[in-house]
């Protein structure tokens, strides 16, 4: 996986982003002191469980010959009392029989930003010259 880089944009909170040759940038909601020039870190949080949900259930479908034509994933974080809640609703569309809809309910819950988000992180900090 390519590391992430993150550094000062323009305006007052816009941040610069890198992944490899990948340049795009974060921002707060004007609401919130930004200028909303891009998708807020809690943004690419929801984007991130969300593409990995639909690339997931494409992935499993095509092995097992599933006539999946799409998988909309929506993902909506609110926080309350210091705790995270990420509501995903899954849209599947296609030639799917109940049993088919089923499984690929379950193996949303095997995506692997699912996995983190739910499973124990560690985040090591250090500062560097």
């Amino acid at each position: 996986m390519r590391k992430v880089v993150s550094q000062f944009g323009q305006g007052p909170l816009q941040q610069k982003l890198t992944a490899g040759d990948l340049h795009f940038l974060s921002d707060a909601e004007v609401s919130k002191g930004g200028s909303g020039t891009g998708p807020s870190p809690h943004e690419y949080l929801g984007a991130a469980l969300a593409a990995c949900t639909s690339m997931t259930l494409k992935m499993y479908a095509g092995r097992k010959e599933m006539k999946l034509d799409n998988a909309i994933v929506t993902v909506d974080i609110e926080r309350h009392d210091d705790v995270e809640t990420f509501s995903r609703d899954i849209q599947l569309q296609g030639n799917l029989s109940a049993e088919e809809k089923e499984r690929l309910l379950e193996i949303a819950h095997k995506c692997p930003i699912h996995k983190a988000l739910a499973g124990q992180i560690q985040i090591k900090t250090q500062l560097v010259n």
